[in-house]
């Protein structure tokens, strides 16, 4: 709904500059245009909020809309689209199309099409998306993976930390791309006392079930064991030493060591290293890793060394290392004391390295400057004096 609000203002963003005489008696001014027909593709996880990133902003700036939302949830988009046209938006302005990749090659590759918007999986955001929209001539807006990080150091609060990264880790079943899904401690006192607290307050909100048991504390995952998704999700649980989804123990992998997780809210692994798959890849579950690390150097260091950079955050009380923090992590949206720094609408959301393809982030200013296009127009009106020909720009005089 902010990106709604925001994109109500939206006269502010569009109105261009204006030079006087920038030669004798000529003016120049820009405009920002609308590109046409826009489309946005949207995953399952968050079916309201994130079309609601793209279409707001895309129609707001003239724009008609073709919105492909995720398979797996396709209702709530089009209730969206309900109740645009009960609030009077003309027939054709916003339109949902369900389908699968055959939808979305369609629009890919149909030449209406100016833009597309797409949150995902990092290899659709890398590949396919890119090179297929350069063969048509589209922008791109891809917006793909994540493993976001958290660095804990001593002086940090470390109750509030540990009830923090529980809601950050393990809040929507761990589906969403700002999910914080590595702590980094700086220091093993700092880790076992972070451990400690994070297995005491897992357990106590361990509890699994629709929201509409007031008890519970966990949703279930959107897939099942047998899913791609599912297979990525259960994986680490069955390599690691976990007996179940909640474990303080060890995560190094151990063949033969097997075990079938239970269904109990979020997975704890401690004692993690950067060669370990669980660290390398994204899991887009409710699993959590522990990295000790002996400095604040080699915490950042080792963030800006990982393949994706989309969400960070550092835990501390110390104002010189939170702006140093700030100024070398190599990453796009980051937190002080703040887990989930998502940006609200009228600032930009987007991450670095392979976190983002495509040369602007969604919403805020960058996406009024996706969904647009600037002209520059240069005027000058004739007078009653006639000039000969002329071999130069206006503007050199």
């Amino acid at each position: 709904m902010e990106v709604v609000e925001f994109a109500c203002g939206i006269p502010h963003l569009l109105k261009g500059e204006h030079s006087e005489n920038v030669g004798t008696a000529v003016d120049s001014w820009s405009v920002q245009q609308p590109l046409g027909v826009v489309a946005g593709i949207t995953p399952f996880n968050f079916p309201a909020m994130v079309p609601m990133w793209m279409f707001p902003i895309a129609l707001a700036c003239g724009n008609t809309f073709v919105l492909k939302p995720s398979e797996k949830d396709p209702s709530c988009p089009l209730r969206l689209a309900e109740l645009l046209t009960e609030a009077g938006l003309p027939d054709g302005v916003l339109n949902v199309v369900n389908g699968d990749r055959e939808a979305v090659d369609a629009l890919l590759t149909d030449d209406r099409v100016g833009a597309l918007s797409f949150v995902g999986s990092t290899p659709v955001a890398e590949d396919d998306l890119p090179h297929a929209a350069a063969a048509h001539g589209k922008r791109v807006q891809a917006l793909g993976g994540a493993k976001n990080h958290a660095i804990v150091l001593p002086d940090a609060d470390l109750d509030n930390a540990a009830s923090t990264l529980i809601g950050a880790a393990f809040g929507s079943a761990g589906e969403r791309c700002m999910a914080i899904s590595v702590a980094v401690c700086v220091g093993d006192a700092t880790a076992d006392r972070l451990v400690a607290k994070l297995g005491a307050a897992g357990r106590a909100r361990s509890k699994v079930g629709p929201g509409t048991e007031t008890r519970a504390r966990h949703g279930p995952a959107g897939h099942a064991r047998a899913s791609r998704q599912g297979r990525r999700l259960h994986r680490p649980r069955r390599r690691g030493r976990a007996p179940s989804w909640w474990s303080t123990a060890a995560s190094s992998t151990v063949p033969g060591h097997e075990r079938r997780a239970s269904s109990s809210g979020g997975c704890l692994f401690d004692r993690v290293t950067p060669e370990m798959s669980i660290y390398r890849d994204e899991i887009f579950g409710p699993v959590l890793c522990v990295v000790r690390v002996e400095t604040f150097e080699e915490a950042i260091v080792l963030i800006n060394a990982h393949q994706y950079g989309n969400g960070t955050c550092v835990f501390t009380r110390d104002g010189e290392a939170a702006r140093r923090f700030a100024d070398a992590i190599e990453v796009g949206m980051v937190g002080i004391n703040v887990p989930l720094p998502v940006p609200v609408a009228f600032h930009s959301f987007g991450g670095w390295k392979r976190s983002l393809f495509g040369p602007m982030h969604i919403h805020g200013p960058e996406g009024v400057r996706f969904y647009t296009r600037m002209k520059t127009v240069t005027a000058r009106w004739p007078t009653d004096v006639h000039a000969p020909a002329e071999f130069s720009m206006p503007t050199m005089k």
